[in-house]
């Protein structure tokens, strides 16, 4: 697998140095490799649990990063050449599929949330809230298709797993809060996504201001970049609509939801017991 098997505009071969990289001595050595970089300023971890040779397993590393790195110089807003940067200028951008498919998601992410989420406050475009779980859910998939189907990408407090942690094993996954970050919950899983929000500044998008009535929002479901917008719009909600909202959420599709108050206390909707075990449920 190419870098451009996992995105066609990501550039091929782009091997960046590893703070953390275990690749099997012997080609024929079991089972899969974990490495952690800086992306995004912040230490991202691909750990894959697939028995493929070593040397199948650090092609797949190298591109995976290369994509990775690919997203932050073509989304980031605070880089002066990224294509969203260049755009919120009115310059000339280049035709990435990609980018149109971020901010048509994003538009298409705020009308389901009523405007919560929202990607472009007073005329400025910042796809944050969910450039992230999108990549990582993006080089999930891509990893899959490769054939190692077993992996686990963390990335700050964004999760996608799939597969197995080995066989016949679930991942384990601990869930932080990203302010103390304790572990609140521990979920199991097999093919997930978990985002959590309020470790960094989310605004009201409807006012501008910065919200921090919550502790934190963890979101789980089937695709990590909805998840992470979810995360970010009920955050930016507050505590009242915040737990409707994701009641609502729960009850309409896949999507779960844990909010820690800024007291401490917390609670879930229903289907994180899927997952997790008997915990505090989320009233309507």
């Amino acid at each position: 697998m190419t870098t451009s098997d996992i995105a066609g505009s990501a550039t091929s071969n782009i091997a960046g140095s590893a703070m953390t990289s275990h690749i099997a001595g012997s080609a024929m050595t079991f089972p899969g490799s974990t490495r952690v970089e800086m992306v995004m300023g912040i230490p991202v971890s691909v750990d894959i649990r697939t028995a493929l040779p070593a040397r199948e397993l650090a092609p797949l590393l190298d591109d995976a990063f290369a994509w990775l790195r690919w997203v932050d110089d073509t989304f980031n807003p605070a880089k002066e050449d990224s294509q969203i940067g260049r755009l919120n200028r009115s310059q000339t951008i280049r035709q990435i599929p990609e980018l149109i498919e971020v901010l048509h998601r994003c538009d298409e992410l705020s009308r389901a949330t009523d405007g919560w989420f929202e990607a472009r406050i007073n005329g400025v475009i910042d796809p944050s809230g969910y450039i992230k779980g999108w990549a990582l859910e993006r080089l999930s998939r891509a990893l899959s298709n490769a054939g190692a189907g077993d992996h686990r990408i963390t990335a700050g407090e964004d999760i996608r797993v799939r597969g197995s942690a080995a066989p016949g094993k679930r991942w384990r996954i601990g869930i932080r809060d990203p302010r103390t970050n304790v572990i609140r919950k521990v979920v199991f899983a097999n093919d997930l996504g978990i985002a959590t929000s309020g470790g960094s500044t989310i605004v009201n998008p409807h006012t501008g201001e910065v919200q921090n009535a919550l502790g934190s929002v963890s979101v789980i479901g089937p695709d990590l970049g909805v998840a992470d917008a979810y995360a970010t719009a009920i955050y930016a909600m507050g505590p009242l609509l915040a737990r409707r909202f994701a009641a609502e959420l729960a009850a309409s599709g896949p999507y779960q939801t844990m909010i820690i108050s800024r007291d401490g206390q917390e609670v879930s909707t229903p289907g994180f017991i899927d997952y997790s075990g008997a915990e505090a449920r989320l009233a309507g």
